[in-house]
């Protein structure tokens, strides 16, 4: 067991870290309180190559492994939520699904400029009234000659408003449940779809949230990803591949809160002493240190798994439930420390916080995750191999 990077995965991290730094840190808080970036933004990590690190070379990607992909997900958030979440939604949730079950042609003509960041794309699951009840869809597809009509909606998108492709499960059947679902590539400017941005979140400020709404929209079947029913499974591994990246994100989220706590608490002082020489801010420091470790190990088991194309589903789901609740202690650790500065925008803390609430709701709730880890403890749970089995890592190995 190796815990050393090779070189080129230290060299993706200090890319990534070097971008962020540069062309976000500066404009973090702007973004933050304006509640808003520019596509701007996700197009410089396109140029950068960085929306296709983990993508094979043949598709346009950089052929990376998922470590180096882990390590970029953990940069973006240390400077902010919202980066990880174009890295989460665009790469896994949605390339990373079309490498693994979209034919040759779907990925000539949707994979390879998504990895080459000259089209930004997301992923259309949860709706007003089905979040992790996924089966519980309403949006419907109708089969039309050689085409499928839409229509429904769908609430919380990542990137709605400045995506240019999106990944997006309807069902063909209602009483069918699950096995009704199939999963369709809409692209902006189809009759009928249009978009629309949530404001007033908690947290992920600066990142565009949204909706989708379908009437009647006419979709291909060229565009129809998978057979007809296999919405279900597509789902639910693209979902790996997202939990994944938010679990990695997490781990970038627990070191900030902890660089930004101990820094301060080395500089400030009371009772004639820093407040890091008192034993109670150092048990909060210490709760940080070992939220940090353990949540990066268990990130780092998961992408070994994934290197060797081998499913995950159970180590992901752990490793995105301990460490986005160890993001959220660490963050509301370093608020306390803080103090009453915590509590204001002069401090990054008080964001990391409330971006660090809503990744125990998102791609699963902390609850869903509780179940998920029990039933497989408990023999309730067995996988089954998938029909197309995640790709391994290009190269990994050699």
């Amino acid at each position: 067991m190796n815990f050393e990077y090779t070189e080129e995965q230290q060299q993706v991290r200090e890319m990534v870290r070097e971008f962020a730094a540069r062309e976000a840190a500066p404009f973090v808080r702007e973004w933050d309180t304006k509640q808003n970036y520019s596509r701007a933004i996700i197009d410089k990590m396109g140029e950068a190559g960085i929306l296709g690190l983990p993508i094979p070379e043949e598709y346009g990607g950089l052929g990376l492994d998922y470590i180096s992909f882990a390590l970029a997900c953990e940069e973006m958030e240390y400077v902010d939520t919202t980066l990880r979440v174009a890295l989460s939604v665009h790469v896994g949730l949605n390339s990373l699904t079309l490498l693994q079950w979209a034919n040759e042609d779907q990925k000539q003509r949707f994979l390879v400029p998504q990895a080459q960041g000259t089209k930004i794309a997301t992923f259309g699951l949860t709706e007003p009234g089905a979040g992790s009840d996924a089966a519980a869809i309403s949006t419907t597809a109708r089969k039309d000659g050689d085409d499928y009509i839409l229509n429904g909606a769908k609430m919380w998108i990542s990137l709605a408003d400045l995506a240019d492709n999106f990944l997006v499960f309807a069902t063909l059947d209602k009483d069918a449940g699950h096995k009704g679902m199939t999963a369709f590539v809409v692209e902006r400017g189809m009759e009928g779809f249009t978009t629309g941005t949530i404001h007033g979140k908690l947290g992920v400020r600066a990142g565009n949230t949204g909706e989708m709404s379908f009437n009647n929209v006419r979709v291909p079947s060229a565009n129809r990803i998978g057979e007809e029913g296999e919405g279900f499974k597509i789902a639910m591994s693209a979902i790996d591949q997202g939990r994944f990246t938010v679990a990695a994100g997490a781990v970038g989220l627990t070191k900030a809160a902890l660089d930004a706590s101990t820094k301060y608490a080395n500089e400030r002082h009371t009772f004639g002493v820093p407040i890091g020489k008192h034993q109670l801010v150092q048990q909060m420091i210490a709760k940080m240190v070992a939220g940090r470790e353990v949540s990066e190990l268990l990130v780092m088991k998961a992408a070994e798994l994934k290197n060797r194309g081998i499913r995950n589903t159970k180590e992901t789901s752990l490793a995105k439930w301990y460490a986005c609740d160890v993001a959220l202690q660490s963050a509301d650790d370093a608020v306390q420390i803080h103090g009453s500065y915590g509590f204001a925008d002069d401090y990054p803390v008080e964001r990391m916080l409330r971006n660090a609430r809503g990744a125990v709701i998102y791609e699963g709730t902390r609850e869903i995750h509780q179940i998920v880890q029990a039933e497989y403890e408990l023999g309730y749970r067995i996988d089954k191999p998938l029909n197309k089995p995640q790709p391994p890592a290009q190269g990994y190995g050699e």
